[in-house]
C-alpha cells in the first residue's frame, strides 16, 4: 500500500536513525515526531526539539511525560538557531520538519522560508553519512506556497555528489496536498 506522508516520513526515520544518535525535531508541534525520535535513539541518544510557540512546547512536554521520556531537550526558539543549542561537535543522525502551523492553533504563526532554509543548511552540514533530514511540506495555507518554493529552490541546488534528495507526494489530490522531501548525506 502507498503510505500517506506522515507514515512515510516516519518510516524513513525508522530505517536510518539508530540508538545513541543525536537527532533534531525542528518543529515539535504536538510532540508526535519528538516521541518517535526519542524511541528510536533510546536512552543513549538525545533529541533536540524546537518550536517558537509555548503551546507546542507544552503539548510536546505532556506527550513525553505520558511515555516517561527523559532523553529530550525542548527548546522554545526558532529552528534557525540549531547551531546555538546543539553542541558543534555533535553529528546529527536524523531530523524532521513539519512545515506550516500548529494544528488547532493560530494559523498566523507559521514556519518561515528564511528560517527554515537556514535550519536545513545547518542540519545537512552536520548530518552523518547515510542519514536523513525529512521535511513534510504543507503549502495550503497563507505563506505556505512561498515557503514551499524557497525550500524546493534550495534543495534543488544541493550537489548530487554530496546529497540525494527525494520528493514523495500524491499528485492526484486537490488543495495543495502535503509532500515529503528527504535529504540523505551520501558523502
Amino acid at each position: 500500500m502507498v503510505l500517506k506522508v506522515i507514515p512515510f516520513a516516519h518510516e524513513l526515520l525508522k530505517q536510518t536513525v539508530r540508538e545513541g544518535d543525536i537527532v533534531i525535531d525542528a518543529t515539535c508541534g504536538k510532540g508526535h515526531d519528538t516521541l518517535l525520535l526519542s524511541q528510536l535513539v533510546k536512552e543513549k541518544g538525545r533529541v533536540f526539539a524546537f518550536d517558537v510557540q509555548e503551546d507546542a512546547i507544552r503539548q510536546t512536554n505532556e506527550q513525553l511525560k505520558q511515555y516517561g521520556v527523559s532523553n529530550t531537550t525542548l527548546i522554545l526558539d526558532s529552528h534557525e538557531k540549531i547551531n546555538e543549542y546543539v553542541p558543534s561537535d555533535y553529528l546529527i543522525g536524523g531530523a524532521i520538519f513539519n512545515l506550516g502551523y500548529l494544528p488547532g492553533s493560530d494559523k498566523q504563526t507559521i514556519t518561515q522560508p528564511e528560517s527554515t532554509v537556514q535550519a536545513i543548511q545547518q542540519i545537512i552540514t552536520r548530518l552523518k553519512k547515510h542519514c536523513l533530514l525529512v521535511i513534510v511540506v504543507y503549502a495550503g495555507h497563507p505563506g505556505g506556497e512561498e515557503e514551499k518554493e524557497a525550500v524546493l529552490q534550495f534543495v534543488q541546488t544541493l550537489s548530487q555528489k554530496e546529497y540525494a534528495v527525494l520528493q514523495y507526494g500524491f499528485i492526484n489530490q486537490q488543495n495543495s496536498p502535503p509532500f515529503v522531501l528527504a535529504i540523505e548525506r551520501i558523502k
